[in-house]
């Protein structure tokens, strides 16, 4: 075991967990706070040797999780939401350091999601077992069984509530999970299986193995012997799972960028729009359901981006340590790079910068909140995802070319729609995307399906969807009548 990192007085440990202990490697990468580029230590870089382990310790595991029932998993699943709990105060700081996340949205949003994410599953799968079916020939039960050893894998900008999203259902539903952090922000991730640990779920139910993608990740999904993958990530990367675990069958669930769109409509609540608007710059734009493609109707195209103007120029850009800080740094020098590289394209061709478009004086891995407009629909701003501060506005001139313009790129991840409700509906039943928000933003329920079409991803997360996917459907059919076997039987 490699000595414990300090962070910010937070002592968390820098290597694998697997089979219920810490397993420390030879080889290691080095972590960096996106606040100031200072080092955060020496990570364990997982090897081929660290993935069979941890594979067979979850194969090995797998039996008896598998067997208890939902009833019987609950207890441990219930104490490892209690154990996020007591540890909320180092998740806050490990997750504002490692990924730069604001402290405020850890401390009031994600970590109390993420407790939630274990219990509110936990419970559900309560309501799955044997759900019986009647028709005239037979009784069905139909039966949600667990899937076998599933490999997890997590984006940078939400590691420790996206991780428990998907670790809720799996492991509700009686499967054991193999969790591969994201490179640049494993320590959440690392706090979790502490968490596990103190829970008491047995050894194997739950691994951690950190990498990267190219080394560590691309060894586990080419496992034959996974029974589900559940990434979100970009495409790329989606591309190449799906490659390596379609020669082994493995099905994948793949929740991937957005370019969704923002649209304005004439009857809008013109403020209000403005005022959401301004939070798509949070997590300094690094949120993949975010708005942002501004479509705004001509007629109140200048009100708007005056109102919008407005609160953008109150955020307060800082330390995501302190509570006062409302947008933090982008995460790593290649984003920034990259960010930056969308921008001086964009004004290369053609594009006015509204506000923002350069580095910001705060720090170095720190961008101002941007604002693009006189775009057209085939530019690379408008068509591919910044991940970054960055927003575009187009403007229409009636329903049916919002919709036009909303629909115009490659994704189909979320959306925001404003204007009178019932007109506002309307248009959103017509944009194609996953989901859509009517004069709101960023209300969840774990209930309700949560995924994309086109290129933002395959598959739902949330309430049933999850155990749809970690789960194999069983149906067990017992005819109503005595049974005579006929050839002309079908």
């Amino acid at each position: 075991m490699n000595k414990m990192l300090d962070v910010s007085g937070i002592a968390v440990s820098p290597d694998h967990y697997i089979n219920g202990a810490r397993v420390a490697s030879n080889e290691t990468f080095e972590l960096f706070r996106p606040i100031d580029q200072s080092s955060l230590g020496q990570i364990s870089e997982g090897t081929a040797e660290h993935v069979e382990a941890a594979i067979s310790a979850a194969e090995r595991a797998f039996p008896a999780w598998s067997a208890l029932s939902a009833a019987e998993r609950k207890p441990y699943l219930d104490r490892f939401a209690e154990e996020i709990g007591k540890r909320a105060d180092a998740f806050c700081v490990l997750e504002s350091n490692d990924a730069g996340v604001l402290l405020s949205r850890m401390r009031h949003g994600v970590v109390p999601r993420a407790k939630l994410n274990i219990s509110w599953f936990a419970e559900h799968a309560l309501k799955l077992q044997d759900h019986p079916i009647d028709t005239e020939q037979a009784h069905h039960i139909v039966r949600h069984d667990p899937a076998g050893v599933v490999a997890i894998i997590t984006p940078w900008n939400a590691p420790l509530m996206l991780s428990t999203w998907k670790l809720g259902p799996a492991l509700a539903a009686g499967n054991t999970c193999i969790l591969k952090p994201p490179e640049w922000a494993p320590l959440t991730c690392s706090l979790l299986a502490d968490a596990a640990d103190a829970a008491g779920l047995p050894p194997g139910v739950f691994n951690v193995v950190q990498g990267s993608g190219a080394n560590t990740g691309a060894k586990l999904v080419s496992d034959p012997r996974l029974a589900r993958i559940s990434f979100t990530g970009s495409v790329p990367t989606a591309k190449w799972i799906a490659q390596a675990a379609g020669a082994n069958l493995v099905p994948c669930s793949l929740e991937l960028g957005g370019k969704s769109p923002f649209i304005v409509l004439e009857d809008a609540d013109i403020d209000n729009a403005a005022a959401t608007g301004a939070l798509m710059y949070r997590n300094a734009g690094q949120v993949c359901l975010a708005g942002t493609r501004f479509l705004v109707h001509d007629k109140v195209a200048e009100k708007f981006v005056a109102a919008m103007r407005g609160h953008v120029e109150k955020l307060n850009v800082g330390d995501p340590r302190d509570e006062a800080t409302e947008i933090g740094p982008v995460i790593h020098p290649r984003q920034v790079e990259r960010v930056l590289g969308f921008i001086e394209r964009a004004v290369v061709g053609g594009a006015e910068l509204l506000w923002g478009g350069s580095k910001h004086p705060f720090g170095a891995q720190y961008i101002q909140p941007t604002m693009l407009t006189r775009l057209q629909q085939s530019d690379e701003i408008v068509q591919n995802e910044v991940f970054g501060p960055v927003l575009t506005l187009q403007t229409f001139g009636s329903d049916d070319e919002a919709i036009a313009l909303a629909n115009g790129t490659d994704y189909g991840l979320g959306g925001v729609c404003y204007g009178e409700t019932t007109h506002a509906t309307a248009v959103a039943e017509r944009v194609r995307t996953g989901f859509i928000w009517i004069n709101s933003f960023g209300i969840r329920d774990l209930a309700a399906p949560f995924g994309g079409i086109k290129r933002s991803g395959i598959g739902r997360e949330g309430g049933n969807w999850s155990f749809e996917f970690f789960c194999d459907i069983k149906d067990i059919v017992v005819p109503k009548k005595p049974f005579r076997a006929s050839f002309s039987q079908r």
